[in-house]
């Protein structure tokens, strides 16, 4: 799978510099502060899991670091540089791509209508090509499909599809929130695997995710949200014999 896009030079980190980070991050919704300063890095190659209950303040972390919602205090810096005044296509054309909790895809428009849109920074045509078939060798269905409309699509194909929409830009970055989120659990593990073999290639992700278990299992670390701020963070098989996740996350 090509993860850099053909327009935009690969990130030069100097060593132990975090692709993303978070610093003492604030974010509300008018008086309500869904984010009370939180810290958090990413490095390059991981994935990184952030789980918590619902409400915690997961889906406004990716939100944010995606430039959907604006930063009240703190920052977000992605290799090293602020994304302070970075509208969300511009972070697109930096290598962040988020797959946002719902899936989103556009239900009228054709499996590969919904890819192209994915690809709208590609320039060049031989480009889209050859990433449009990565992400059908990732997700043979999808290649399956393409004709037809996403709408009709079950919800784990749907799920495929976002993805592979997210794919399409060649993020360095990728951002899924909850990606197991209505879907059968025999596709669950497909999308998982999914997953692994997107991190292989070269993509860093953070992981926000219902089923912590397999987030967990899935994840290299782990941070837990709890009313917006950081709880607990650690190696996330560690935390997966905490018996304090266990009880709160993992019925323990």
């Amino acid at each position: 799978m090509r993860v850099a896009h053909p327009t935009r030079a690969p990130y030069e980190l100097s060593k132990g510099t975090p692709l993303l980070r978070l610093s003492r991050l604030h974010v509300g919704y008018g008086a309500i502060k869904a984010l009370k300063g939180i810290d958090l890095d990413v490095f390059p190659g991981e994935i990184v899991a952030l789980i918590g209950a619902n409400g915690a303040g997961k889906t406004t972390t990716l939100k944010t670091i995606a430039g959907v919602l604006p930063v009240a205090e703190g920052k977000v810096e992605l290799a090293g540089v602020s994304t302070a005044g970075r509208a969300p296509e511009t972070l697109v054309a930096d290598g962040v791509s988020l797959v946002p909790e719902g899936r989103a895809i556009f239900p009228t428009l054709t499996v590969r209508e919904n890819l192209e849109l994915g690809a709208y920074l590609h320039r060049d045509p031989t480009a889209m090509k050859e990433t449009l078939e990565d992400v059908t060798a990732l997700f043979p269905r999808l290649g399956e499909r393409m004709k037809q409309e996403g709408g009709t699509l079950s919800g784990g194909e749907q799920q495929m599809l976002a993805i592979g929409r997210a794919l399409m830009s060649r993020p360095t970055l990728l951002l899924l929130d909850e990606p197991s989120l209505g879907i059968a659990p025999k596709l669950v593990q497909q999308i998982f695997e999914a997953i692994k073999q997107i991190a292989k290639a070269g993509v860093t992700i953070l992981l926000v995710e219902q089923n912590t278990r397999m987030a967990l299992k899935t994840s290299q670390r782990a941070y837990v949200l709890r009313t917006g701020e950081i709880a607990l963070t650690g190696d996330s098989k560690k935390l997966a014999d905490d018996p304090e996740i266990q009880a709160a996350y993992l019925g323990g």
